[in-house]
């Protein structure tokens, strides 16, 4: 069928993709603008994976500092040229990624580098927590009900597993992969501090991850 140069430009408005694969997704989609930027989104996601393994040694290094100083947070992301590194779309993930951390307070950037000793302390507390709900069971669906809080519980650790704060229906992994198809380039966080005030401490504390969400989400 025909596709508009209309539609093609207004597709590339929503989605930033080239015109040629713009086209080619309308067409695809029998000229329905909501199908083919849905299929442009997962052809993206599919080459997201693709460049996973690809060396990403540029980026930049963003802070945030929040409640006058009261939260201070720096996030190294990475990308593979310069040029991506100074994009705009680009700056703008860094800057919220940096804001999410700030919010969500979450140990490390991805799964795997939780550490196996942490695996099994979570293990164990949750086993406590979770006696009275496991109690006299089959042991099939006591392992089932552990690992399923062990899983939720890794996730809120995990930068990458928690749902982002400023599109709370998508991971921040996903967010990320969708950047990843946008720019062209991989795109990773590498590392991440955060640092409260009086953290560790024992006193009462001023809920300012509430306040970082609210300005995040604006």
């Amino acid at each position: 069928m025909d596709i508009s140069a209309q539609d093609v430009k207004a597709l590339r408005e929503r989605t930033g993709a080239g015109m040629m694969e713009c086209k080619k997704c309308l067409a695809e989609a029998e000229g329905d603008l909501d199908k083919a930027q849905e299929l442009l989104k997962q052809k993206g996601l599919a080459q997201a994976e693709k460049k996973a393994d690809r060396t990403a040694a540029e980026g930049v290094v963003t802070s945030y500092i929040h409640g006058g100083g009261k939260i201070g947070v720096l996030v190294e992301i990475n990308c593979e040229t310069d040029f991506v590194g100074k994009n705009e779309d680009f700056q703008s993930f860094a800057r919220d990624i940096a804001m999410h951390i700030a919010a969500s307070s979450p140990e490390y950037v991805r799964r795997e580098e939780i550490p196996e000793e942490r695996v099994t302390e979570e293990r164990e507390l949750i086993k406590g927590q979770a006696a009275e709900d496991i109690e006299g069971k089959p042991d099939h669906v006591v392992e089932q009900i552990l690992e399923g809080k062990l899983d939720k519980r890794l996730s809120a650790l995990s930068l990458l597993d928690q749902p982002f704060v400023k599109y709370p229906d998508q991971t921040v992994e996903e967010v990320t992969k969708e950047l990843v198809a946008k720019l062209g380039e991989n795109v990773r966080v590498r590392r991440f501090a955060r640092f409260e005030v009086g953290e560790g401490i024992e006193v009462e504390e001023e809920d300012f991850a509430e306040e970082v969400k609210a300005q995040l989400k604006e």
